[in-house]
């Protein structure tokens, strides 16, 4: 097989599993995602006070769960709904491309639109970083992928998975505040420096907090990996 044929079918593959983990119901969350964040830039627009870089990440976080939310909960259970999960959990190890495959397309769609998002944030709102506010963005998402990634293969199912979802979810949100400014918080904001904190501590809570993240979702990546090795409790 040449370079050229080799492209072809790599593009292929890339193509086939973007209609699997982009199709069905992701639409729908895209739209919620859009909609929440053109609500919020609208009432930016119009208010007296002057919106911060600060501002935009917080904005940001809610329509970035929403994009992932759906291409990894319903990743395995959308194989099993459409007869395919028997095909490829028979061939050894082809599983595990598959749904690293699919997991890396996800993120980077998700980086994408998020860049977008930015984006008009920039142009509309307030000059931000782009690159780096989506970069410092992808790290709970990253790992709020990675862990919704490892309950699909506990829970075996889309629904159920979603379900448990919203409640780690719900209990991160609440404890945002009282953690506002610990290296413990999933949703640190790295923009909103704490006043009265020396800059050097700050840097060395987000590069902690980051690190932890990073750990964890390789992790649950892994474990998750791990879990796919008992094919009879998914088919």
């Amino acid at each position: 097989m040449n370079t050229q044929e080799q492209l072809k079918l790599v593009l292929h593959i890339v193509s086939y599993n973007l209609k699997i983990v982009f199709g069905n119901k992701f639409i729908y969350f895209l739209i919620a995602a859009w909609l929440f964040f053109l609500t919020i830039i609208g009432i930016m627009l119009f208010s007296d006070g002057q919106a911060e870089t600060s501002d935009i990440y917080d904005l940001l976080i809610l329509p970035g769960i929403l994009m992932m939310f759906y291409p990894i909960v319903y990743n395995i259970q959308s194989d099993k709904d459409t007869r395919m999960l028997e095909i490829i959990f028979g061939v050894p190890n082809y599983r595990y491309k598959v749904y690293i495959i699919r997991f890396a397309i996800a993120l980077l769609l998700l980086s994408l639109l998020l860049i977008m998002m930015a984006g008009f944030a920039w142009f509309s709102v307030v000059k931000i970083p782009i690159f780096d506010m989506v970069f410092q963005l992808m790290y709970p998402l990253f790992f709020l992928a990675s862990l919704t990634f490892l309950l699909t293969t506990l829970v075996r199912n889309g629904n159920g998975t979603a379900v448990v979802m919203v409640i780690i979810g719900l209990v991160f949100f609440i404890l945002n505040e009282p953690l506002e400014k610990s290296k413990w918080n999933l949703f640190l904001n790295p923009y909103k420096i704490p006043s009265g904190m020396n800059l050097t501590i700050w840097a060395s809570v987000i590069y902690q907090n980051r690190l932890m993240m990073m750990i964890g979702a390789i992790v649950t990546i892994l474990w998750g990996l791990t879990n796919l090795q008992q094919r009879e409790k998914f088919v």
